[in-house]
């Protein structure tokens, strides 16, 4: 196989179970492709490749010995530097722990190891997951253009799975950090139901918001990781002890007759014209299918917008309180307001969120007894310029409107897929989601399969 850096995970893991691919080659070539292309994408916060080139020649012996782990076997993949790794730094985007190497692996990254993937590195973010990198980092660049925004906080995860430096990767989303890098970076990313993934080892931005998911290539890619990383935990009391089914098993079963909902009103709100283009031709498409399109009213999510950021400052803030405000001058301006924020919340303000999400959290699970999958923007910006970026987020109504589809289901838990569904006219990636019922992930993968066999916006690569 030549140059498969783009290849799907589904189409690597066959070549190498059938030995026609070798891990310890293409782990060599995943690495020469990082060293080369690295230094400018800035996507890897650090390499591991004696570790990569162990378990690529652990994982071939075992293959020729007819010892096949599954479909991640030799598969070089990469984590986001918030999941801790034994003896390897784990910074989380952080000048506060860069020095920091932890004792045992993030149960994650346990479970990649164990299903056989290669650990290539840890893939940089923004500060301690939050909105902004930390102003010593250099931030990952979009390679569909230098220029735009590459997400946040799981900016490396985003840009390293796009350009083809590793085959899948790990994010984790507490208001938005799968789903805009996926999008701004033209993949597949697959925020799980809340407590569907263990987050044991996982550095905490909001404990109570926090997912952790794959980003990859295609819906099939995220199913194969998601299927290796889910599932209880006793280190996690947390984690759902609920079954973890093989999220590939009738994935090629389509979407006739299943039920999508669609609120016009809550879909075209100050969003760009571009945006609700894509979210038209996505219906057309998903109707040619055979789904079942109608229009739903979706419960206001206004209240656990406006609730998000002081919830979230309230729970950094506890994730912080070693090294905040004790260390405050290491911090930089964006975490550091969040924890103050945070700090100053009184308890009934907070009740009153609680109450708010319990609200919006049983509105939502009663639609969803009308419909099985919601169709929504990622969010309303189609051409989002870093500097476009930095002048929203730096006021309220354009953080609200950041937030406006991503906040509202990680304060209810809810699963969604995020899928790339075109690209606008100056070439850059437009993505939506498809959310789903709690633990519905397996409808996701298969809902998000039926579109990308009927589309190839994923099959598209930056030009790097």
């Amino acid at each position: 196989m030549a140059d498969p850096h783009y290849d799907t995970i589904v189409e690597v893991s066959d070549a190498l179970r059938e030995r026609r691919l070798s891990p310890v080659e293409l782990t060599r070539a995943m690495l020469d492709r990082i060293a080369a292309l690295d230094p400018k994408l800035h996507a890897y916060a650090l390499v591991t490749p004696d570790l990569a080139l162990e378990q690529a020649r652990r994982a071939e012996a075992e293959i020729a010995q007819g010892n096949y782990r599954g479909r991640l076997h030799g598969v070089p993949i990469a984590v986001k530097d918030l999941c801790h790794t034994a003896g390897i730094s784990t910074a989380a985007g952080m000048t506060v722990h860069a020095d920091f190497k932890p004792e045992h692996d993030a149960t994650v990254v346990r479970r990649l190891a164990e299903a056989g993937a290669v650990l290539l590195g840890k893939l940089q973010l923004t500060e301690g997951a939050f909105s902004e990198h930390h102003p010593t980092i250099e931030a990952p660049r979009n390679p569909w253009n230098g220029a735009h925004w590459s997400g946040a906080s799981s900016s490396g995860s985003g840009v390293a799975t796009a350009a083809g430096l590793c085959f899948g990767s790990l994010g984790s989303d507490t208001g938005g950090s799968i789903r805009f890098p996926s999008a701004a970076n033209g993949i597949t990313g697959l925020k799980p139901t809340w407590g569907r993934v263990s987050r044991y080892g996982v550095f905490a931005l909001a404990d109570s918001l926090d997912h952790i998911g794959p980003m990859t290539r295609s819906a099939a890619d995220a199913g194969i990781m998601l299927g290796a990383i889910a599932g209880a935990d006793p280190n996690d009391p947390t984690a759902l002890a609920a079954p973890v089914p093989d999220y590939l098993a009738g994935i090629d079963a389509g979407v006739r007759g299943v039920r999508i909902g669609v609120d016009p009103r809550y879909n075209g709100e100050n969003t760009d014209p571009s945006v609700t283009a894509i979210l038209a031709a996505v219906r057309q498409v998903l109707e040619g299918a055979g789904a079942a399109f109608r229009e739903v009213a979706f419960p206001s999510p206004d209240a656990v917008i406006a609730g998000w950021v002081p919830l979230c400052g309230v729970e950094t803030a506890i994730a912080h309180e070693a090294t905040y405000p004790a260390r405050a001058e290491e911090y930089g301006p964006a975490l550091r307001k969040l924890l103050d924020v945070g700090r100053g919340v009184d308890a009934m303000q907070l009740m009153k969120i609680q109450h708010a999400r319990l609200v919006f959290s049983g509105a939502l699970s009663q639609l969803f007894e009308t419909i099985d999958l919601l169709l929504v923007p990622v969010h309303p910006f189609a051409d989002l310029t870093i500097e476009r970026k930095t002048t929203l987020l730096n006021s309220a109504e354009g953080l609200v409107g950041a937030l406006r589809y991503t906040a509202p289901f990680d304060m209810s838990g809810s699963p969604t897929i995020t899928l790339p569904g075109g690209f606008t006219a100056d070439g850059l990636p437009i993505g939506f989601q498809l959310v789903g019922r709690h633990l519905d992930e397996a409808l996701l993968v298969r809902a998000g399969h039926a579109y990308q066999q009927a589309t190839d916006w994923h099959r598209r690569h930056p030009p790097v």
